[in-house]
């Protein structure tokens, strides 16, 4: 849907990684390890790495309640991921070099070469660090595809049955537009790993979604190019796409973002657009927008190839996180697994 931009706010990431143990708060577990995973030591020193790349560009640390609890919920998803590495080597289940490349590939693709080291000096990564992760995470993909992935099966009967037990959900009360948006700011931001949006003005930011707009015309795909120049980071992320909105709430959108979107057709692309602040009214972006495509209102049938892709998608998801809980919860009970980062928060605060 079409949101409103406001000045962008840095968040730490609770993606996987660690955190600090508390100064004062000494680790229990042998030769400094936080925690043990069927012989694993998971160290201080993995911690002190993951959780320096995790808080990169934020403003502040968290408060030492929050951290805290930051790192046991981290604590748990690394045990998790070593957990599964530990059941792929016992399939013999490995991401191959060929694919890794092949993945490592994907990821540049948007980006030059330059551009590319730029982005994992941002994440704090050198190439071979990035390429260790994507061996890890590749190798637990085919991990769950094929101990999980693979014993989902969805029937004709399953989309047939849930359709006509949710049948309401499939009718369209008003028309809906699927857009796409490349936001560029023209606000300073101090605290971004990159120097030009630093100290950007509003001149610098009309001259960058202008060479966007002109590589747009002379034929650049709009999601590559979104992914790549995007500074609002959720739809960046799936090439500006900002998925499904209702005519009603274009009608309250800014005025300038609702003309332009009215006059496009499936396909197209706005000129550039100025993007105000809501609440002050000031000037903060640019953005381009590009109509995917309309959605008429109605009912939707069975019959439509796209009805049947979107119930056989959250029936698999539906599915495929049952098992997975299920499945974490063997591989804990046939772990030996030690959490001492764990106690020692249960009894520093029996202490207190």
């Amino acid at each position: 849907m079409i949101q409103e931009h406001k000045v962008p706010r840095h968040l730490i990431s609770l993606s996987l990684g660690f955190a600090l143990l508390l100064s004062g708060c000494p680790s229990k577990g042998p030769d400094d390890a936080l925690a043990k995973v069927n012989g694993y030591k998971i160290l201080r020193s993995e911690v002190d790495k993951v959780y320096q790349r995790q808080i990169a560009g934020a403003p502040q640390k968290p408060p030492a309640d929050q951290e805290q609890a930051l790192r046991l919920e981290l604590l748990h998803q690394l045990i998790d991921v070593r957990l599964y590495l530990q059941k792929a080597e016992k399939l013999g289940i490995v991401a191959t070099d060929d694919e890794i490349e092949a993945r490592l590939n994907q990821f540049k693709a948007p980006y030059t070469k330059e551009e590319f080291g730029r982005k994992l000096q941002e994440m704090s990564f050198t190439e071979e660090d990035f390429k260790q992760e994507l061996r890890r995470n590749l190798t637990i993909e085919k991990l769950l595809n094929k101990e999980i992935s693979s014993r989902v099966v969805i029937s004709d009967a399953d989309i047939q049955a849930y359709y006509n037990e949710h049948k309401a959900q499939f009718n369209v009360i008003e028309p809906q537009f699927y857009l796409a948006n490349i936001f560029v700011s023209s606000q300073p931001n101090p605290q971004s790993p990159n120097p030009s949006e630093r100290t950007r003005t509003d001149a610098q930011a009309r001259e960058k979604v202008k060479r966007v707009h002109e590589e747009l015309e002379r034929g650049a795909d709009f999601a590559t190019l979104a992914t790549k120049a995007s500074e609002d980071p959720d739809s960046a992320r799936a090439g500006g796409e900002l998925g499904a909105t209702p005519k009603s709430q274009l009608n309250n959108t800014d005025p300038a973002t609702r003309d332009a979107i009215f006059k496009l057709k499936p396909g197209q692309f706005s000129d550039v657009i100025s993007v105000t602040n809501p609440v002050t009214h000031q000037a903060i972006g640019y953005r381009i927008v590009k109509l995917n495509g309309i959605e008429a209102a109605g009912q939707r049938d069975l019959s439509d190839p796209s009805v049947q892709q979107l119930i056989r998608n959250q029936l698999r998801t539906q599915r495929e996180q049952f098992l997975r809980a299920a499945y974490d919860e063997v591989l804990h009970n046939e772990g030996e697994i030690r959490n001492y980062y764990a106690a020692d928060i249960l009894k520093s605060t029996g202490q207190k």
